[in-house]
């Protein structure tokens, strides 16, 4: 069979999820770190990729292009291996409702995931972006500030709302990645749901990790800005991948436990 059903992705979403919460604190951060830093890295080659494409000519084919190169992170989380956030909400909601994991598993989990992930972006963030300058010269700078301005200036229910679409299309990502049995299948189903949401604009708590620390050490924008922006997309993306991928999927498809 070349691709699982429906009902068997839920079972190895929920399993996955089970088995994540059973990692050790080391296993766990070191995993996240990686993961936070491989969707930065898909972050960055976005900025290095469109950044000196003209908008008045390439018009939003620019961002096209910026989204068809930035599902590389989901792509090594997935395939090499890391642990995002993201899909964690997903993945540990899953295995909640299929009464495999408790409640403390999954604030535990989130908590140093979270933490480890914005450790992977800072590294990015200022190492490649700040010290090599990869964010801060010339168009790549310009790149950088619009974009983290961009997400910056959304209100609170807008970013609220921006981060259901986010990790919704996310979470399909990593959903349609475990429909399939093979490399070549798991990189086409992450890639156009990802592709999807960069090219929308959708707000993405991980990749925000990212692309706004860049632009403070850059000299613009602050944490506290910052810190309003986590909280809405977080409790957003909390919302698109916990809700409209594990809860409705598990409710449709989800075999119920004896």
């Amino acid at each position: 069979m070349a691709f699982n059903s429906p009902e068997r992705i839920v079972e190895i979403a929920a399993h996955t999820g089970k088995w994540k919460t059973r990692l050790s604190i080391l296993r766990t951060l070191l995993l996240g770190f990686l993961a936070g830093a491989y969707i930065s890295l898909g972050f960055l080659l976005y900025i290095r990729v469109t950044a000196e494409l003209p908008q008045d000519i390439w018009g939003s084919v620019s961002v096209l292009i910026g989204a068809g190169v930035f599902p590389l992170g989901l792509i090594f989380v997935i395939i090499a291996g890391g642990e995002l956030l993201t899909g964690n909400m997903m993945t540990l909601i899953t295995a909640r409702l299929a009464k495999k994991i408790t409640t403390s598993h999954i604030i535990r989990n989130w908590t140093i995931i979270t933490i480890s992930n914005f450790i992977g972006a800072l590294f990015v963030a200022y190492f490649f972006g700040h010290v090599l300058g990869l964010t801060e010269t010339g168009p790549y700078l310009e790149r950088t500030i619009s974009v983290a301005g961009s997400k910056i200036s959304e209100s609170f229910p807008k970013a609220f709302v921006s981060g259901i679409g986010a990790n919704w299309l996310v979470c399909l990502a990593v959903w349609l990645a475990y429909a399939a049995n093979d490399i070549a299948g798991k990189v086409i189903g992450i890639w156009f749901p990802i592709m999807a949401f960069v090219a929308i604009g959708f707000q993405h708590v991980v990749a925000n990790m990212f692309i706004i620390p860049a632009a403070i050490f850059a000299g613009y924008f602050n944490w506290i800005d910052y810190l309003f922006n986590f909280g809405a997309v977080f409790l957003g993306n909390l919302i698109g991948g916990a809700v409209f991928v594990g809860s409705f999927y598990w409710v449709s498809y989800g075999v119920r436990p004896q």
